[in-house]
């Protein structure tokens, strides 16, 4: 019996470990682990080196804002300081430039809402709300904008501008507005003569060629002939002349007037002048005349703000030919909103005229030394 038993317990023995050796071999097995299997040691990954340094160098809100600061910021900078080393005549001639776009609106509201509202409403509108302008930013200083050492030369410019107005309006409504721009131009040899003669400025002889040239071409836009001009572009004659006259007074109010008073007496005497005409000529606008005589003042008021500066700090017949280049405004302007197509001679003589004008730019960017560091 020991024999059976010791053989017993050899063939449990044997079948014990065939079984083990069977669940070994099948991994995934529900069971035991197998004996040399030990559990590792948890270890937390190691962020990628490139999310890493995207989190370490994120932007904190507002950085590109910043940037963005910083870069305008520069450019005023270099902006301002350009404009402390530019001449005075190049100062005025980005005054007079600026105007000029602001005018173009102003002008093309005046030939639409003239159509049906009289011109002295028109003005007297307009005259009102650039007043009312004035006198809001001259709230704090209203008496020192109204002290003035020459009234009879204030009385005397507000007067001439409204006859320039006058006359130089009503050419625009009546006639094609690139003709009566044109006819304007000649405003540019009254202020030329005029800036000599009461100014006493010294033209060189380059200034000279260069009107001469510029209202040449404007003579081949005016093709004149022996039959004359109408009426109508004898008024836009009349208000060059008027206008000769405004620029050569603002250059004399320039030495001891401020802008802001030259334009409040001028919207002063222009309400009373105005005044008795608009209340028996009055019509009541419709909402888009409403629209464009808000428009067209707002716009006339940064202009004649823009045109007196110029003519404050540039010389009179170093500014006057650049008023050329109203020419191109105005044909653009008739072209698209009244339909009118400048002729082929318009388009020669505004050839010539923009030579003239860009000749006088240049002639006018002469910088002076810039300014010492700080």
């Amino acid at each position: 019996m020991p024999g059976r038993a010791s053989a017993a317990d050899h063939w449990l023995r044997v079948m014990s470990e065939e079984r083990q050796s069977g669940r070994q071999g099948r991994p995934g097995f529900e069971g035991d682990a197998p004996a040399w299997h030990e559990p590792a040691a948890f270890v937390p990954p190691e962020p990628a080196p490139s999310r890493s340094v995207l989190i370490v160098e994120a932007e904190p809100p507002g950085g590109a804002h910043s940037r963005r600061s910083g870069w305008l910021e520069s450019r005023r900078q270099r902006l301002r300081y350009w404009w402390r080393g530019a001449s005075p005549n190049l100062r005025g001639s980005v005054f007079m430039f600026a105007a000029l776009l602001v005018y173009a609106v102003m002008v093309a509201g005046i030939k639409h809402v003239g159509q049906g509202i009289p011109l002295v409403q028109i003005l007297l509108i307009r005259q009102v709300i650039m007043t009312a302008i004035l006198l809001l930013f001259a709230a704090g200083s209203l008496r020192q904008a109204l002290h003035t050492d020459r009234l009879g030369l204030q009385v005397f410019r507000s007067v001439v501008t409204l006859l320039s107005m006058l006359c130089g309006f009503t050419a625009v409504v009546k006639i094609p507005l690139a003709q009566a721009t044109a006819i304007g131009f000649s405003q540019v040899l009254f202020v030329t003569i005029a800036a000599v003669l009461f100014l006493k400025e010294v033209v060189d002889i380059r200034r000279w060629v260069a009107t001469v040239i510029g209202f040449a071409g404007v003579l081949i836009m005016l093709r004149p002939s022996s039959e004359g001009l109408d009426i109508y572009a004898m008024l836009a004659v009349a208000g060059a002349i008027c206008g000769a006259a405004i620029t050569v007074s603002v250059r004399k109010l320039a030495a001891s007037e401020r802008t802001d008073t030259i334009l409040l007496y001028q919207g002063i005497v222009l309400i009373v002048l105005l005044a008795l005409p608009t209340f028996l000529w009055w019509q009541v606008p419709t909402p888009d005349q409403w629209f464009w005589l808000i428009t067209l003042s707002l716009f006339g008021t940064a202009g004649q703000w823009l045109i007196t500066r110029a003519y404050q700090v540039g010389e009179a017949a170093a500014l006057a030919p650049l008023d050329f280049s109203r020419l191109l405004l105005a044909s653009f302007t008739g072209f698209v909103f009244f339909a009118e197509i400048p002729e082929l001679t318009t388009w020669l003589g505004a050839a010539v005229v923009v030579g003239a004008t860009l000749y006088t730019i240049r002639k006018n960017a002469r910088t002076t030394a810039p300014p010492a560091a700080v």
